[in-house]
């Protein structure tokens, strides 16, 4: 499943970026499957020129047969992109939103901009949510190794996942403020393991 988020959360929208679509490398395939378009990734700026048009229309394989004739289909993508985040880099923020193309049947997103929205989904070339500081709850998918209560995280080598570190740290972007482990009962519960509450910004 594409979230490395929780829903217990606490955040200002004045802190919340709508300006950077995800770089299309990093798309999920579909909402079922983890990846760089997982909600919850923390995210750098990729491309932030705002010489350029707001909006880019092109060809794009997402559209499917693009080539009919007499027809021009044009797909519409956010210049400004955003991509995973790594140590030594600057971060922007969390994600709020995941970003794929298809939905657990294999159907495009795009022809169901209902379900989309159901499922907390941007897709490819969609501005998603970025939120620079807050509270958030993330998943053992969202961070490498171990962290403790009081402790800082830091972006880690790995792109898109923070890692711990002291608290005063100069490259600290959060602190832990909680720890917890999600356990399944009867009925396997997609999200169990291990978490964190941070701090994001401080």
């Amino acid at each position: 499943m594409s979230l490395r988020i929780l829903p217990f959360r606490q955040y200002d929208e004045n802190d919340v970026i709508n300006l950077f679509a995800l770089d299309s490398t990093n798309v999920n395939e579909a909402t079922t499957v983890s990846g760089d378009g997982d909600a919850g990734v923390f995210v750098k700026v990729s491309a932030g020129d705002f010489n350029l048009d707001p909006v880019a229309y092109g060809d794009d394989a997402y559209l499917g047969k693009t080539d009919y004739p007499f027809v021009k289909a044009q797909y519409p993508s956010v210049q400004l992109e955003c991509a995973p985040a790594a140590s030594g880099e600057a971060l922007l923020g969390i994600t709020l939103r995941q970003t794929a193309k298809t939905d657990e049947n294999g159907e495009k997103l795009l022809y169901n901009p209902v379900k989309a929205e159901e499922l907390g989904c941007v897709l490819p070339g969609q501005a998603v949510p970025v939120a620079t500081r807050g509270v958030f709850t993330i998943t053992a998918g969202a961070f490498v190794g171990a962290l403790t209560v009081g402790g800082g995280i830091a972006l880690s080598a790995t792109a898109g996942k923070v890692e711990a570190c002291a608290p005063t740290a100069a490259e600290k972007v959060g602190t832990v403020i909680g720890t917890g482990t999600r356990t399944s009962g009867n009925i396997t519960d997609a999200l169990e393991g291990d978490y964190a509450v941070i701090a994001l910004g401080l």
